[in-house]
């Protein structure tokens, strides 16, 4: 057990000073020709090796100190095997924030080029300018600013920028864009009406995750409680963990109790997001 925990730690330092390496060539390729690069040894910061690790990879430690509490390789593998979980799961919350900043910045891209066209602006001229201001178009950006600056299709660019997750609302934009252009009415005013429009609906996104906020509380503490019961033997003079890893009725009430977690947790999350799908 010692030797995998080191085996662990010299792994984990391995790639962090890979990592530190890599920034260092990045930057002394990229430095300008007249910046001072400074060897890694002139401060007490680059005497040590600076340790970082990526969320996921804290199920490693966890497992290990679990492992040599337990006397068991159980927990080891356990952590191993947490760790692509994990790291799906925090991808997965990464995109839910990028599509709601993408949906925010849809809000603000119709506000501010609401603001220039009534500033005097033309609209290519206030949608380059509101474009700058909001970074939201993300990948399509050129595109859509190619479009604008250069007489091209806004629309499609918009549509095209729509498919991006969160980013729905900018076909709503090219809507409102086509019919300035084609029908003559104002796009300040259409643009204002989609505001609103969006603005409201992300209200009511924001209310309903409010709402859902006890019951996402409720299953995380659900999902606490076995560490809560183990914690409670451990305190009152007992040894949960090698009757757990070191018996058969033990290793048997674990694995049927970590399927009617996972079970639980599955089924539990899968009402919640039903809830906030409809």
């Amino acid at each position: 057990m010692c030797a995998a925990a080191l085996c662990l730690v010299a792994a984990t330092w391995l790639l962090t000073v890979g990592q530190e390496r890599a920034l260092r060539r990045a930057r002394l390729m990229l430095a300008g020709p007249g910046a001072a690069v400074l060897p890694p040894w002139w401060s007490w910061r680059g005497l040590l090796p600076v340790i970082t690790f990526r969320k996921e990879w804290w199920c490693l430690p966890a497992g290990v100190a679990v492992a040599v509490a337990g006397e068991s390789p159980l927990p080891l593998a356990a952590g191993a095997v947490a760790v692509p979980l994990v790291r799906r799961w925090l991808r997965a919350r990464e995109r839910r924030r990028d599509e709601d900043r993408r949906a925010r910045g849809v809000i603000g891209l119709c506000g501010a080029t609401a603001g220039e066209l009534r500033a005097g602006l033309q609209p290519a001229q206030a949608l380059l300018f509101a474009v700058g201001a909001t970074d939201v178009l993300g990948d399509a950006e050129a595109r859509v600013l190619a479009a604008a600056r250069f007489g091209g299709d806004v629309p499609e660019a918009l549509r095209s920028a729509a498919r991006q997750p969160g980013a729905e609302g900018l076909a709503g934009v090219a809507a409102c864009w086509r019919v300035a252009v084609d029908g003559g009415a104002g796009l300040a005013a259409g643009l204002d009406r989609l505001e609103a429009s969006l603005r409201a609906e992300m209200d009511q996104r924001e209310e309903l995750a409010a709402q859902l906020a006890g019951a996402w509380s409720t299953i995380v503490l659900l999902a606490l409680l076995p560490v809560a019961g183990l914690a409670m033997g451990w305190a009152l003079g007992a040894d949960p963990l090698h009757v757990l890893f070191h018996s058969p009725a033990g290793i048997a009430c674990l694995v049927i109790g970590g399927l009617l977690e996972t079970a639980g947790l599955c089924w539990a999350g899968r009402i919640v997001r039903a809830g906030e799908e409809a």
